[in-house]
């Protein structure tokens, strides 16, 4: 007999993707459903709420570290910051898929030896153009990715500095790290593929003084995304499932499948 779990309704004998959530509206999203829908259980960790993070790894075949308000160097305010990196060092160093998104992404890159910046431009948002670098040809998650295609973005920092030996996949007009993988099979986002419209419109809410600060207007930015919802979901949709065939295939090797 089998249970289900309640984020993602998959049966418990499924691999188990590691999630770690750093504030309430900033789930899994769409990210989240896609990998329900190709079999992947997910084990959110609500870290904002106090649930602990496990020591380590075991027991999973993939970790995901989400996006968040918080600088991804500030302890103080996110205490299981440093368990994060932990997890995200051994990710890297045991070949276990791993997925950072925005800030996510920057854990990744400040863990592994990379540095991240204020954005002395103000705050990137709404949805923005990618370009394909030479390195995203071939590569298994993001080289279906077309040029141009848009991402949601929602972020006041960004990545400056790339750890060593990692390689760049997607860059932007404004921002040159929008996607890097690190390891054989570790990726790294700036954006929010999980997003969508009515994720970002809460978004804009909570962060309304902020955009007025910074002279932005959140119905422009609101609306660049809500226009472009459906190619973010085919996009980004195929980008999740192809993740999830990484996680898959690292799973049925571990077990000797």
């Amino acid at each position: 007999m089998t249970t289900e779990t309640k984020e993602t309704g998959v049966a418990c004998g499924a691999p188990a993707v590691l999630v770690v959530q750093h504030e309430e509206d900033a789930g899994p999203g769409l990210v989240g459903e896609h990998l329900a829908g190709t079999g992947l259980r997910l084990d959110v960790i609500r870290a904002w709420e106090g649930e602990a993070l496990p020591e380590s790894l075991g027991g999973h075949a993939g970790l995901i570290v989400l996006g968040g308000s918080v600088n991804c160097e500030d302890d103080e305010s996110a205490p299981w910051l440093p368990g994060v990196r932990t997890l995200v060092r051994e990710a890297v160093a045991g070949e276990v898929p791993l997925l950072g998104i925005c800030l996510g992404g920057q854990i990744v890159a400040h863990a592994l030896g990379g540095s991240v910046a204020r954005r002395v431009q103000g705050p990137e948002v709404g949805a923005v153009p990618l370009r394909r670098l030479p390195a995203a040809e071939g590569d298994p998650v993001l080289g279906g990715v077309p040029e141009g295609a848009p991402a949601a973005q929602w972020h006041w920092d960004e990545v400056d500095r790339l750890p060593a030996g990692a390689v760049p996949l997607l860059s932007g007009d404004d921002c040159p790290y929008q996607a890097f993988r690190v390891g054989s099979v570790g990726w790294a986002l700036q954006f929010h593929p999980e997003a969508d419209g009515e994720t970002v419109a809460s978004w804009a809410v909570g962060d309304a003084e902020h955009l007025r600060a910074a002279g932005v207007d959140r119905e422009t930015a609101v609306g660049s995304v809500r226009e472009a919802e459906p190619e973010l979901r085919a996009v980004w949709g195929a980008v999740s499932e192809a993740w999830g065939s990484v996680v898959r295939a690292h799973a049925g090797a571990s077990r000797g499948v």
